[in-house]
């Protein structure tokens, strides 16, 4: 039964790489029980926890939350946590003409979260 839902896993995540396809060369890594999204060196992507989630942020999340899609939230030792990453909106999986304009919300979310790091690590190294 294991095998099977693992198959069944590793379709899904062929399925969402071939609709992300024409954004260029992605792919999945596994991890902490799912996989990453990844184009070039971003992640802007979750597959794993009953679905697919994108990377948002404050300019990218009331898109997510108008369409009905939902924030990845997971319990934590004291209280739910919720990460940057909501769900993909219903119907966004039908093809790559519905999926694509989420995936771009996200690789602009995760290219800003990278960028915005970057520069923070920058600064402490100033001191």
């Amino acid at each position: 039964m294991a095998k099977r839902a693992a198959t069944k896993g590793n379709d899904f995540v062929a399925q969402v790489l071939g609709l992300l396809t024409p954004l260029g060369p992605v792919r999945a890594r596994a991890m902490f029980g799912g996989h990453g999204i990844y184009l070039d060196d971003v992640m802007f992507a979750l597959i794993g926890w009953g679905g697919l989630w994108f990377r948002v942020d404050d300019d990218t999340k009331s898109r997510f939350a108008a369409a009905g899609s939902e924030p990845f939230v997971y319990q934590g030792k004291t209280k739910p946590v919720e990460m940057p990453y909501w769900r993909a909106p219903e119907g966004s999986l039908e093809s790559p003409e519905t999926l694509l304009p989420w995936a771009e919300f996200a690789l602009g979310a995760a290219r800003r979260a990278k960028t915005e790091k970057t520069a923070r690590r920058r600064g402490r190294g100033q001191g």
